[in-house]
């Protein structure tokens, strides 16, 4: 065309054919409004119909191609099959904790070389301060562990350890966003939602992913720590705690079993018409299979939430009578995730402690002014519970299909907090380990410098660990995807190495 635009032919033929040529010939118009009506309601039909069948049609497709695959199962031969989660909200401190530096003894009380007036989250950092506790070698390994976990001490050779993680963020909400949903925003799904959509359930009767909340309340950021985000609603966590029994599971005495069973048939009659006619409505098929599985856990969840079926030498072993009621708490708590994960729960995401308060370290391991004095409150609540669940899982034989991952949201700053006797955030280096199936135990992958400031050697970040935890699931992270809002999203978003160092 002389103006340089281009000729819109196809839009031309068509007002062509359905509107002028009629009007030159009146004889056509009936059948060009016929065929118009036709073809556009037969085309509409098509597309909903394609809508409605997808979900069923398309996984057959795929599975019968061996080189596609379809959320429900993995996409190689997988290690583990099932994932528990211990995060400990509050940024723990790495150097106090598990990663020793040697250099923090020596130089106590001198200024941070190179950054003597450094700014952090809260303010000014004064100078460095060695940790509050010996650090001792444990195991075969001799891996070097603050003698203030005395009980995780005993199981060092079975962790492999990532002393160089490194966050996005030195904000609590965003930071527990972030190492669970590799973003730092709200509406992503975390990685428990993932592995349900991914993988499925081992296990009708029970959620496929449950969040065991610690007494002291939820983590910073509530439930996106466990949402959906943009997957259908099915995949969020069903909340579950020892301390927060399921209200109203429990058949009214006034409801006999036949009228209930008439009731239920009756409802899933009304629920699968209207959710033919709201085909694109995953909320309505969430609240549907809740409701399905709210009635199979009626029967399921009582006897798996039931510790009373435990031995006394396992009550004793997890330490769930201790005088501290906290600790007793988060001990009930690790012994309901390993009923969870012997009943073919997929993932459980336990954890311990809760949100901030405004006291700075009192619920949470977030010790920003006496770190000293707040940890000696939190990790006798940690520890023995918790290596008791690593000891169980281990003597029953679960650490064959289950995949243990200890997390924080970021780390702690290696000088005090000025006026202080705690530690600021530190987003640039901190430590999370793997333990379990399909991990090669006893080593330390990854480093930060010699004060812990810093990662400097294999640096990684939540991409790369959910990368390996998801290889050792038997998915590629690149491969596991989810359309939405016009990508192909993921949980490692554009990022992601598997640490092949890990894998056993």
């Amino acid at each position: 065309m002389e103006d340089g635009s281009r000729p819109r032919a196809p839009f031309f033929t068509f007002h062509f054919s359905f509107f002028i040529l009629p009007l030159m010939n009146p004889d056509l118009l009936p059948l060009a409004r016929r065929q118009f009506l036709s073809r556009m309601t037969t085309g509409f039909a098509g597309v909903a119909l394609t809508h409605l069948l997808g979900n069923d049609l398309l996984p057959r497709a795929l599975a019968a191609d061996p080189q596609k695959w379809a959320p429900g199962r993995p996409q190689f031969p997988a290690k583990a099959k099932q994932v528990l989660q211990i995060f400990c909200p509050g940024g723990a401190s790495h150097m106090d904790l598990w990663d020793y530096k040697p250099e923090l003894e020596k130089r106590h009380g001198q200024p941070l070389p190179g950054e003597e007036n450094l700014l952090t989250f809260q303010g000014k950092n004064g100078p460095l301060m060695r940790p509050p506790w010996a650090f001792a070698p444990a195991g075969k390994s001799g891996k070097m562990i603050s003698t203030i976990l005395p009980h995780m001490a005993k199981h060092v050779d079975d962790i492999a350890f990532i002393h160089s993680m490194t966050s996005r963020t030195n904000t609590h909400g965003p930071g527990c966003i972030f190492m669970n949903t590799c973003f730092t925003r709200e509406g992503f799904p975390s990685a428990g939602a993932w592995m349900s959509y991914a993988l499925g359930s081992l296990n009708d009767n029970l959620p496929t992913f449950i969040a065991v909340q610690d007494m002291r309340g939820e983590p910073p950021n509530g439930k996106a720590n466990w949402s959906n985000g943009f997957l259908p609603a099915q995949y969020q966590a069903v909340t579950m705690a020892a301390q927060q029994p399921l209200r109203n599971l429990a058949r009214p005495d006034s409801i006999s079993k036949s009228e209930e069973k008439d009731t239920r048939d009756f409802l899933r009659f009304i629920d699968a018409e209207n959710a033919a006619q709201h085909a694109g409505e995953s909320e309505l098929r969430a609240r549907m299979s809740a409701y399905e599985l709210a009635a199979r856990m009626q029967l399921a969840a009582p006897e798996v939430s039931d510790l009373t079926r435990e031995p006394a030498h396992v009550h004793a072993l997890y330490g769930t009578s201790d005088a501290n009621p906290l600790k007793a708490a988060y001990a009930r708590n690790c012994l309901l995730s390993r009923r969870f994960l012997e009943q073919g729960v997929r993932y459980v995401s336990l954890y311990c402690a809760s949100r901030a308060s405004s006291v700075d370290g009192l619920l949470n391991w977030d010790a920003h002014r006496t770190l000293k004095a707040d940890y000696e409150r939190h990790c006798p609540i940690f520890d023995q519970p918790t290596a008791a669940l690593l000891t169980d899982l281990k003597q029953c034989g679960m650490l064959d299909d289950v995949l243990v991952l200890w997390t924080t949201e970021f780390g702690r700053m290696p000088t005090q907090q000025a006026a202080t006797e705690g530690r600021d955030h530190n987003p640039d280096g901190f430590t999370c380990w793997m333990m379990g199936a399909g991990v090669k135990g006893g080593m330390s992958y990854g480093a930060t410098d010699e004060f812990g400031r810093r990662s400097v050697e294999n640096v990684t970040a939540a991409y790369d660990f959910y990368a390996t935890v998801l290889q050792l699931l038997g998915l590629d992270h690149e491969k596991v995807t989810y359309y939405n809002n016009g990508a192909n999203r993921r949980l490692t978003d554009v990022h992601g190495h598997v640490i092949k160092d890990l894998l056993a």
